[in-house]
């Protein structure tokens, strides 16, 4: 006797808010900026602070491929969105509660 039954009932029903899914997208722009500054931190141990003096290093590393332009400019709208999302957590926090309404339904 074979019961196709979900492997997790509540997941179908299961209404996500608006608040979850900001600090779900909060934490994964919060990740992948650690992941940028850990990668230019590593940058200048292999190669030194004395690579970012250069102009032909600016050139080289911006200017190169449209692949870095594309992640400077992901790179930037992660750090916009991590940014306000946490000014945003921030009011929520320290302002009694008043911007928690936003994006809720008034009941009736």
């Amino acid at each position: 006797m074979n019961i196709l039954r979900p492997l997790s009932p509540h997941l179908p029903i299961y209404k996500p808010q608006l608040t979850s899914t900001f600090s779900i997208f909060h934490r994964i722009s919060g990740a992948f900026l650690a992941t940028i500054v850990f990668f230019f931190y590593l940058l200048c141990l292999k190669i030194g602070l004395i690579c970012f003096t250069y102009e032909n290093f600016y050139q080289f590393f911006f200017y190169s491929s449209k692949l870095i332009l594309i992640s400077v400019e992901i790179t930037a709208l992660a750090l916009s969105y991590h940014l306000y999302n946490g000014v945003r957590h921030l009011l929520t926090d320290f302002s009694g509660f008043f911007f928690l309404r936003i994006g809720r339904k008034r009941l009736k």
